[in-house]
This record gives C-alpha cells, sequence and structure tokens, in this order.
C-alpha cells in the first residue's frame, strides 16, 4: 500500500537527542485529511483513495464539487489529491487521515514545489565553473561555445540560460525525526523542497524499502 499523508511545510529547526548532538529538521503539519473518494478496481481499474486538506470557503467553491464533497459528508477542501491503495474498502467517506500513520524511523518521499529563483545563468542554474577572470578573458560568466555549426542547431538538452526553481521536486529517503500526533507533525531530518507555507506531499519511500 502506497501509505501517504497532505500537508504544509511550516520551517526548518533543530532538535537534539539524548547524546546532545543536534539534528536539523523540517516541520510539516501533515493533516488532517479526509477521505472525499474511493476508486475501486471494479468501477475505475484500480484501488486508490482521494485526500482533501485544508479548508475552503464554500462561496469560494464550485457547485460540481460542493456536490462531490458533500457525498463524502466534508467541508470543501483546499487540496485534493489521490493515494493509490491495495484495497480500498479498507476505508469510508470522510475517514480522518492524521499525521499519526506515521512513525519515527520511517522513511518518506516529499513532493512539494521548489523556490523560484527566476531567470538564471549557467552557473547558478547548472554550476558551470567560470572563466579566468583576469581582465582580458572577456568570457567570465558566460555559457560557452556551443558547438552549433554543425548541423547547424542547438541540441535538445543543452544547457543554458533560463528559468530557475518553481517547478514539481520529490527529495527521497527522509527520515522521521519525530511525530507530535497531538498537534499533526511530521519532523523530518534534512530540507524539502518548496518555501514556507508551501503544499507536500509525503509518501512512504519506495526505493528504500525496494532494499
Amino acid at each position: 500500500m502506497t501509505k501517504g499523508i497532505l500537508g504544509k511545510k511550516i520551517g526548518m529547526t533543530q532538535i537534539f537527542t539524548p547524546e546532545g548532538r543536534a539534528i536539523p529538521v523540517t516541520v510539516i503539519e501533515a493533516g488532517p485529511c479526509f477521505v472525499v473518494q474511493k476508486k475501486t478496481s471494479a468501477n475505475d481499474g484500480y484501488d486508490a483513495i482521494q485526500l482533501g486538506f485544508g479548508d475552503k470557503k464554500e462561496r469560494l467553491t464550485n457547485k460540481p464539487m460542493l456536490g462531490h464533497f458533500a457525498k463524502a459528508n466534508v467541508k470543501p477542501a483546499k487540496i485534493l489529491r489521490e493515494f493509490k491503495v491495495d484495497a480500498s474498502e479498507n476505508y469510508d467517506l470522510g475517514q480522518e487521515i492524521k499525521a499519526d500513520i506515521f512513525s519515527e524511523g520511517e522513511y518518506v518521499d516529499v513532493t512539494g514545489t521548489s523556490k523560484g529563483k527566476g531567470f538564471a545563468g549557467v552557473i547558478k542554474r547548472w554550476n558551470f565553473n567560470r572563466a579566468p577572470m583576469a581582465h582580458g578573458s572577456m568570457y567570465h560568466r558566460r555559457p560557452g561555445s556551443l558547438c552549433a555549426t554543425d548541423p547547424a542547431r542547438v541540441f535538445k538538452g543543452r544547457k543554458l540560460p533560463g528559468r530557475l526553481g518553481g517547478v514539481k521536486t520529490t527529495t527521497q529517503g527522509l527520515q522521521i525525526a519525530k511525530v507530535d500526533s497531538n498537534r499533526n507533525l511530521l519532523l523530518i531530518k534534512g530540507a524539502i523542497p518548496g518555501a514556507n507555507g508551501s503544499f507536500v506531499v509525503v509518501r512512504k519511500t519506495v526505493k528504500r524499502a525496494k532494499q
């Protein structure tokens, strides 16, 4: 089963082990989420549940979506995401999913939208090395030769200046340092993509499970 939850990035802090070692962690407000829809293999070809997170005003929700939420007897949610499960019959419409589905020491993958950096050059965007900084160089931070004389075009995938950040990014294999079930908080070791207050998806990692 793909265990997952929706949440919001609060920010970064640090916690201390009994030995006094500081561990940098990212705090995520994980849930509460509610099961808005169930999909079955008989009707849809696969088993999945749709989770809703965050409150949304009814006047900002259109009538079809109001009816969608009314079927599950839940309030309109700001974010909706689908998670595949082994058997959707194990869940009920309107069921509450909280941070306590995870436990301390588990490994997760966190998906978010990275911070937008605007237009950036190749040194900032692709970690290129700069050219010599002598006055006669005249070629300090430029991308270099494109090798486009033959066949007189730029190949796809060429690393050039352009927009940096603001894309969907997943950081894999992060360990949960602490779970605060009373406040629905997950403290995850290390950094995750996105600005403070941005929306994230936390899933049980798959690569470490395969290992």
